[in-house]
């Protein structure tokens, strides 16, 4: 009698056991079947026929067929395999995953069997890029790829997408369901996390997955599965390392809005819908208005005001941002000549501008045509660069088109400075004028000493490097007092005006200018 754990480790032996004799199989496979059989072949046929003569000759010659068929290269499906897979690894192209997908996906309509199409991410690629090297990264997606085929059936196929991407496609199966993906997604991530040894060193890694059941495919067509896999692996990517997500309707629902959004977004950026909304930013000294910064707002016909957070995206998506930032430009570079037409003054209007944007090789050429086509001083324009973008650029285009700018005249902010990894030597070799240091900072700053501690420091190292400050996110009166008490240049954020259309703004500027005539001027050792 055996005990519960000398039965578990007899499977185990015999599950293994099955998995080397599979690979084992692939592998004599693929030398029987690939390009090594123009040299194995007539190399075996020579040696059978120099040891056995003719007889030996037609004992290779019967041996040769029944070995293949031993080995499954006679059946369908791996018929279908040789037409379209890399006979190296034993994956098939993307074509042909596709072609035979859809051949699968054919079979599970109109009748009880159905199929299931994962999704595998290996988690962190570009961090093991980092800490290994490319090649023991192509090391462990060789290794994937290997233990991928060694988990399916010979009915099921196997594609690489990507750098970390691969997809499986089951072959169909009348005992499909939730339960069964489930602890296949289970048994194919335990695979992975299987260390990899790359010169002498373990390299462990996670993989996120998601799958579609043949049955929730949306629209009933390959492509439609195939997307709708992609989503679901997407979805477990946000949920952390090593999470297993199924497609649902709820997901679908999701996925369809944001299709549609990026479709509708190039219009909206045509057609004048999305605009730029105007904040104001004030001098902690004076008081008087010292910009604007410009931020997009979309106002859709149907669904009213849609949320930045909602359609930036889609427009990143989209491939629009250089587009977007075109359309920024062009209404801001129009609301400053309406402003100095009504005789306000308005020195300054910020326009924010993303990493894809500013590795245009001729965006100092398209700005300088915009400055000149309104007759403007380029001063007249700030540059908002995210601290991210400085901290993640080399000395490459990117900083070209910064330090281009500077010497154009126009005027460069460093966005949401402390949230990112921007160097002090990075700020100066990007020539930057002024700090807009994040609102996470200002927030109830005028009550958390620790808050202060930390603007007072930003403010004493861009007092020595002679940079202008400016703090987001002022919402009261208490927050305005002591950053102008410690010395920041100049305030924005709801506290001191909400963003606003164009048509609000000369209103405000008169309510704004009226106030000031009443009111006693806060002075700081930061004045301009």
């Amino acid at each position: 009698m055996f005990t519960f754990g000398e039965r578990s480790n007899r499977c185990e032996i015999v599950t293994n056991d099955t998995r080397t004799w599979a690979k084992l199989r692939e592998r004599m496979c693929l030398v029987l079947i690939g390009p090594q059989a123009l040299a194995f072949l007539p190399a075996a046929v020579l040696t059978a026929y120099w040891v056995g003569g003719e007889i030996g000759l037609i004992i290779t010659a019967l041996f040769m067929p029944l070995l293949f068929l031993l080995i499954g290269g006679f059946s369908p499906a791996r018929q279908s395999k040789q037409l379209f897979g890399d006979t190296f690894t034993g994956l098939l192209s993307p074509g042909g995953f596709n072609t035979l997908g859809e051949e699968i996906f054919i079979k599970t309509q109109d009748t009880n069997i159905g199929s299931a199409l994962f999704h595998i991410r290996i988690d962190d690629y570009a961090s093991l890029i980092e800490r290994h090297g490319q090649t023991a990264a192509d090391a462990v997606t060789q290794q994937t790829g290997d233990r991928l085929l060694m988990t399916v059936r010979d009915k099921d196929i196997v594609t690489k997408l990507g750098d970390n991407r691969f997809a499986i496609c089951l072959g169909p199966s009348r005992h499909m369901d939730l339960e069964v993906c489930i602890q296949m997604a289970g048994r194919i991530q335990s695979l992975i996390e299987d260390p990899v040894s790359v010169d002498g060193i373990a390299v462990y890694v996670t993989s996120s997955i998601g799958f579609c059941l043949s049955s929730r495919a949306p629209n009933s067509n390959f492509p439609e599965w195939m997307q709708a896999s992609a989503v679901a692996v997407r979805e477990a990517q946000k949920r952390g390392p090593s999470t297993i997500r199924a497609f649902n309707d709820e997901m679908r629902r999701v996925s369809q809005a944001k299709i549609e959004l990026r479709e509708e977004v190039s219009a909206a950026l045509e057609n004048g819908q999305i605009t730029p909304w105007y904040q104001p930013q004030i001098s902690t000294d004076t008081g008087r208005v010292t910009g604007f910064e410009a931020l997009a707002r979309w106002h859709h016909p149907e669904r009213g005001m849609i949320a930045p957070s909602e359609f930036l995206p889609a427009i990143e998506n989209a491939g629009l941002l250089e587009r977007l930032a075109e359309v920024m430009m062009y209404h801001s570079f129009t609301a400053i000549k309406a402003w100095d037409a009504s005789g306000v003054t308005v020195p300054q209007v910020g326009v924010n501008f993303s990493g894809s944007e500013l590795n245009n090789p001729r965006l100092i050429e398209k700005i300088s045509w915009e400055l000149d086509r309104f007759n403007l001083t380029p001063s007249r324009l700030s540059v908002e660069v995210l601290e991210t973008v400085i901290a993640g650029a080399a000395d490459d285009q990117v900083t070209l088109n910064i330090n281009g700018l500077v010497d154009l005249g126009c005027r460069v902010d460093l966005d949401d400075f402390g949230t990112g990894h921007a160097s002090i030597s990075s700020i100066r070799r990007f020539k930057i004028d002024r700090l807009k240091i994040d609102r996470s900072f200002v927030m109830k700053a005028d009550r958390d000493p620790e808050q202060q501690r930390i603007i007072s420091a930003i403010l004493t190292m861009a007092e020595r490097l002679n940079l202008e400050t400016l703090a987001e996110g002022v919402e009261t009166v208490g927050e305005h007092a002591l950053l102008a008490q410690l010395g920041c240049g100049h305030v924005q954020g709801f506290g001191i005006g909400k963003p606003m259309p164009f048509n609000e703004t000369l209103d405000w500027i008169h309510a704004h200018d009226a106030k000031l005539q009443d009111t006693p001027k806060i002075t700081g050792r930061g004045s301009v």
